[in-house]
């Protein structure tokens, strides 16, 4: 007896499974027949996925678009520049009631584990102290890993050293960084040094902002793979953005990716926000604002989307759809083939989770019970038609259910509905 099955869902390797739930564990996985449940959910046809999974979000700022003002010149810096005055007004229950209902938007997607960065340039550390309360209110369905972020520089500002270091002393979980948002190149590579050396002493991860600019010469994230290997902080380490590495020389690359390699650092691009933030000062040819996404899946780097931003100081649209971002990601990054887009696929669920280093993730027998059944029959036509998730189940309790995206005709001679599942051939 189970308490939920999901019967005959297809999984993302193709393979046509029954998931057998009790309590917050899969305890089967396999052709389970008569075998009764609490709960049955038919899956038959329907593509079942691990949860979506988000290595890069702001959360404390997410859905405050407009406040104080809009971003006008749509820029990174009037972005940072518009954070300041927020900060100056908002309060704790203003970030906490914002972030509440950006999770309710996530579990309705499907996105049940979300690292995010949390500003700690702010001596109130009041979007701390909001979004620690956030992530004991959402632990049922929402793994929330909180990064100390000092937005405006570990050097630059003069109270994000303290003020960084009383986060993770508060409970917050990887150490944050912003290399190339110091006054000077040696700052940045020191404040790498620095922060590193914290993580290594309390046994943390590391999720740097590195080199989010067009400049090739911002080159940061050589020093975090280099203090990676002295530290031994081997795949506990993340470089988000990496957008500098769009404008660098190829011979300067074939030398960067092996080492990022070599120290099993995790790459996050962020393509939504990339693609909008960077580029501002080109006119034409203009710039893509990406990072070497393919290049460094060639090199065996573990690389995952970010969502980075929705409704915020930075990005004006956003609905807590991975699909979107990923979306997104395989335009710009020109992957297209089959493989390419199944991997930009498992890069919104397993890469990430990798990332984040998530116990218990995935569908098999022991895994946390927390899946997605969508309107698709595979990953590609997921991706496609950035499918309705028809149940989302978290630590073995449904707590979303979507319709199909069926849409009614009115049309002499053709079907009453129409649906735009498709497989070719």
């Amino acid at each position: 007896m189970f308490d939920l099955i999901v019967k005959g869902g297809t999984l993302p390797d193709g393979q046509t499974r029954d998931i057998g739930i009790k309590g917050d564990r899969i305890t089967a996985i396999d052709a389970l027949g008569d075998a009764t449940a609490g709960q049955v959910i038919d899956a038959t046809g329907d593509l079942v996925s691990p949860p979506f999974v988000d290595p890069h979000f702001h959360m404390d700022a997410t859905l405050s678009y407009g406040l104080p003002r809009i971003n006008a010149s749509g820029t990174l810096l009037e972005g940072i520049g518009l954070w300041g005055e927020l900060k100056q007004v908002m309060t704790q229950d203003d970030v906490i009631g914002r972030a509440l209902q950006y999770c309710d938007w996530a579990a309705s997607m499907g996105l049940l584990a979300i690292r995010s960065h949390v500003d700690t340039c702010d001596e109130r550390l009041l979007g701390v102290e909001a979004l620690l309360q956030v992530r004991e209110q959402v632990k049922d369905y929402i793994d929330l890993q909180l990064v100390a972020f000092p937005q405006d520089g570990f050097y630059r500002d003069p109270t994000a050293r303290a003020n960084t270091i009383r986060a993770l002393d508060m409970g917050v979980d990887v150490v944050g960084g912003i290399p190339h948002f110091e006054r000077t190149m040696a700052d940045g590579a020191a404040s790498v040094t620095e922060l590193c050396e914290i993580a290594a002493e309390r046994g943390l991860q590391v999720d740097m902002h590195c080199d989010e600019t067009d400049d090739p010469m911002s080159r940061h994230i050589e020093t975090l793979a280099y203090e990676t290997q002295r530290l031994n902080l081997q795949g506990r380490v993340a470089g988000s953005h990496l957008t500098s590495m769009h404008s660098m020389d190829n011979y300067y690359v074939s030398k960067l990716l092996p080492l990022i390699a070599e120290a099993e650092i995790s790459a996050i691009p962020n393509p939504l926000i990339n693609i909008v933030l960077q580029g501002r000062h080109d006119t034409y040819p203009k710039r893509r604002g990406l990072t070497r996404v393919k290049e460094m899946l060639a090199m065996g780097i573990n690389v995952g989307w970010g969502q980075d931003c929705v409704l915020d100081p930075w990005y004006s649209l956003g609905t807590a759809d991975m699909l979107d971002v990923a979306f997104m990601g395989l335009h710009v990054a020109q992957m297209t083939s089959p493989d390419e887009m199944r991997t930009c696929y498992d890069m919104v669920t397993v890469n990430n989770a990798r990332t984040l280093g998530l116990a218990d993730y995935g569908l098999h027998v022991g895994a946390k019970a927390s899946l997605v059944v969508l309107d698709a029959g595979d990953p590609v036509e997921a991706l496609r038609l950035r499918a309705s998730r028809l149940y989302v189940v978290a630590n073995g309790r449904v707590v979303s259910q979507s319709p199909r995206a069926d849409a009614t005709l009115n049309l002499n001679g053709q079907p009453a509905s129409v649906r735009r599942r498709h497989r070719a051939g």
